[in-house]
């Protein structure tokens, strides 16, 4: 299944006809320009391309008045001045004779690339629009934006397909108010909004883009702003080693470089205030935020005696040095098409014979070759349990999957193996010898750190299920598994993705071993977001007593489809969530990723 490509050329048709300083930046020119990167890296081409069409009036009528519709459809017959005049009865806004059939394809986009996902023409999608449309409201438009794109799509989603809860996470640098106002009521819509703040003191200037600002009646707590009150390094900071980018394609894309490049930097107080402020807010709403204490998690150490780190400010010295640093950098790496090439095979499966019947996915290769029989013998002397015929094929399989791997022949993949401890030791061995500067290992079940692996910091292990929560070392981590969904969630969120992307690791390896204890779906939530640490190059062993169909789930995970749901909610016992408060407190000087993220 295809990732769908969403545009219209005649979307850039609308232009500026007067001079208005504030307005001349919504330019034809800003989609174009992601168009061509995305041309540039190779993207296009690689995607199931659909022509935008255009909305319909009643599409349209799901979030906008019939008043307001007709308005716009008169601007078609409007002259440069009446366009003007009308243009100034709005904030941050100007029409063209063109902008009616422009923002209906905008709209038309959305709902097309809502329509390809849902009815499984495609995994997922990318809409380029113009003009944009979160701040766009029901009977106005607002800040370039004429229809609500995304409103209306989601608005379509649920009347046409039937879904029944959206999540919209917005990420600009304006609020996006139209967006909160018409769905600030409506419990079956998530709204996530992270953006400039500055107090109030940044355009759209208003007072319900703060933190507290939750959303009413019944849409109480679905309404989530996260505001920054200082300056746009906060959003780099909140991002850091999390979106280390594949290929430099669009303008969303030097916005993932942004983040990758600010990943050695320290949070500063006010991004940290402004996180608390979001759990302070939403916590009466969410179960799963209720159960963290009070105190908040500024650290003293990086604040001014008063309390507060002292701001960096725009124009400043520092500021300057620092964004002349992080764009020289930036340039550099946008002048590569390619930062991580996309490997031929995006996932495969290396099986034993006793999972030979597997179903897997169509796009997923099923693996029969092996690594030269010199080299399985020479790796399985490490073992004497790789001596035994099954476990010496499967080794043959998983040294050609995992070199298909660190070659960039194969993006990730899963092998089934009945020594899964051994084979784990090679591999981890054979990654650190052939490319691979650092290994991630995630061990699950009875599976000890070999002793006699090297402790130079190039490999982390943390090992789900030990016997207690314990930092062995700075790169030993052990912790028992959570026996419910919110102390599950807790580890995985507050400890394991916060050490991996730490880490920044060249390949991952997660092993399920003997009694592992994992349900499918916390297998498959597990594998899904450790593909991200390492840009996808992720390797997932599989004991062989472990069912056929949990090797069929995560081979449908790592080829990208969704995990399963993990099921009701139930919060983290007290017992494991004060061992995973101690057991970060333990790792937090030597992991900043731990002075951050906290458990809940």
């Amino acid at each position: 299944m295809r990732t769908a490509l969403v545009y219209h050329e005649e979307m850039t048709a609308a232009r500026l006809l007067w001079e208005d300083p504030e307005c001349e930046i919504e330019r034809p020119e800003r989609l174009t320009a992601a168009l061509e990167r995305l041309q540039q890296g190779g993207l296009e081409q690689r995607c199931l391309q659909l022509a935008a069409r255009e909305a319909s009036e009643a599409e349209l009528g799901l979030v906008h008045s019939p008043e307001y519709v007709s308005l716009l459809r008169g601007t078609q017959a409007l002259s440069t001045e009446e366009l003007q005049a009308l243009s100034g009865q709005y904030d941050a806004v100007y029409f063209h004779p063109s902008t009616f059939h422009c923002a209906r394809l905008a709209a038309g986009a959305a709902l097309q690339l809502v329509d390809a996902v849902l009815t499984g023409s495609a995994h997922n999608g990318l809409a380029l629009v113009r003009p944009p449309g979160h701040h766009s409201q029901r009977a106005a438009a607002n800040g370039f934006c004429v229809f609500n794109n995304v409103a209306i799509a989601a608005k379509h989603a649920q009347q046409k397909h039937g879904l029944q809860r959206i999540l919209i996470v917005d990420w600009d640098v304006h609020h996006g108010q139209g967006i909160q106002y018409i769905f600030e009521d409506d419990p079956s819509v998530l709204y996530f909004s992270w953006h400039r703040y500055e107090h109030g003191c940044f355009w759209p200037y208003l007072r319900e883009s703060d933190a507290d600002a939750v959303g009413l009646g019944q849409g109480r707590g679905f309404t989530v702003n996260l505001p920054w009150n200082q300056d746009l390094t906060q959003r780099l900071g909140i991002l850091r080693g999390r979106c280390r980018p594949r290929l430099s394609a669009s303008p969303t894309s030097r916005s993932c470089c942004r983040c990758w490049l600010a990943a050695g930097s320290v949070l500063c107080w006010s991004a940290l205030e402004s996180i608390q402020s979001v759990r302070a807010a939403q916590a009466p709403h969410w179960t799963s935020l209720q159960q963290q204490g009070p105190a908040p998690l500024l650290d003293p150490r990086t604040c001014s005696p008063e309390g507060r780190r002292p701001p960096v400010l725009p124009g400043g010295p520092e500021f300057k040095a620092a964004e002349a640093q992080t764009s020289a950098v930036l340039r550099s790496l946008l002048d590569q098409p390619h930062l991580y090439p996309t490997p031929p095979v995006r996932t495969a499966a290396a099986l034993t014979a006793q999972d030979a019947a597997l179903v897997l996915p169509p796009d997923v290769l099923r693996q029969e070759g092996s690594a030269p029989q010199e080299e399985t013998q020479a790796w399985a002397r490490l073992h004497e349990a790789l001596a035994e015929d099954t476990a010496f094929i499967a080794l043959g399989k998983v040294l050609h999957l995992l070199n298909g791997i660190l070659d960039g022949q194969v993006s990730g993949g899963i092998a089934t193996t009945p020594a899964a401890a051994a084979t784990l030791e090679v591999a981890i061995r054979r990654g650190l010898s052939h490319r691979a500067q650092r290994v991630l290992c995630v061990a699950a079940g009875q599976l000890d750190r070999p002793p006699d692996l090297a402790s130079d910091g190039r490999n982390l292990w943390l090992n789900i299920r030990g016997k207690e929560a314990a930092a062995l070392s700075t790169f030993h981590v052990s912790v028992p598994l959570p026996g419910t969904t919110g102390g599950f969630l807790s580890c995985i969120l507050a400890l394991v993705l916060p050490l991996a992307y730490g880490f920044q690791p060249d390949l991952v390896l997660v092993a399920l071993g003997p009694a592992h204890g994992l349900q499918d779906p916390q297998a498959a939530l597990l594998a899904a977001l450790l593909r991200g640490p390492a840009g996808g190059r992720i390797l997932v062993l599989v004991e062989q007593e472990s069912t056929s169909q949990l090797a069929g789930v995560l081979a449908r995970v790592l080829h990208g489809e969704a995990p399963p749901s993990l099921g009701p909610f139930s919060v983290a016992s007290p017992e494991d969530l004060q061992a995973l408060i101690r057991l970060r407190g333990q790792l937090e000087a030597q992991w900043k990723m731990l002075q951050v993220a906290a458990p809940s």
